[in-house]
């Protein structure tokens, strides 16, 4: 049975960012709690995807609630939902590397279609190498912090958040013209930097 308690829809008239603040500042595990509630279905959702188990998905769902009792002190979050997605996403790939140790046939993770996209330079004889795949994806969660905030923030928003190019322009305050330019120069340079360090 999923977790229906995860179910409760966003309620937004407080944003993100000042709930995170007042975390920070406060400690108060409530607030924290506010904001799982808001993403829990992202979370449940993601972990479904990739767990295909309603049970280890509502697991690993109260395993991110814990982990972002530190993690929010810790970093800095400037754009919550794509960040939670991350750390969703990174806590299946752990569990299913953890898996793939003790058994012969782990399930394997997919990629989303924004992620086949930017990744649309990895080498088409690797593609049925699991253990490769997941190399490639932490390499280009690595890409992505690296990338100046503007092209960070577009290239998550388009690819993780699958808006479209007119919804990041709303989202960001850029206009057309630079959202595609930080696109497509994010998407470059996530390029280089990954066959970079491939090369190495």
């Amino acid at each position: 049975m999923a977790l229906r308690i995860f179910r409760s829809p966003k309620d937004a008239e407080v944003p993100d960012e000042v709930l995170i603040a007042q975390y920070k500042t406060s400690g108060d595990l409530a607030v924290v709690g506010q904001l799982f509630k808001r993403y829990a279905h992202l979370v449940y959702g993601v972990s479904m995807k990739y767990l295909k188990n309603e049970a280890l998905a509502e697991d690993l769902s109260m395993q991110v609630f814990e982990k972002l009792i530190t993690s929010l002190k810790e970093h800095e979050v400037n754009n919550f939902r794509p960040w939670l997605h991350m750390v969703t996403r990174n806590e299946c790939l752990m569990l299913l590397r953890k898996d793939k140790q003790t058994t012969v046939t782990p399930l394997e993770p997919s990629r989303t279609e924004g992620e086949d996209e930017v990744m649309e330079f990895a080498a088409e004889d690797h593609l049925d190498d699991v253990t490769w795949k997941e190399e490639q994806l932490e390499l280009l969660e690595e890409a992505i912090r690296e990338l100046n905030e503007e092209q960070k923030m577009c290239i998550e928003l388009f690819y993780l958040q699958k808006k479209s190019y007119q919804e990041v322009a709303e989202a960001t305050g850029y206009d057309l013209k630079q959202v595609k330019s930080y696109i497509q120069n994010g998407k470059r340079n996530l390029r280089i930097y990954m066959e970079q360090r491939n090369a190495g």
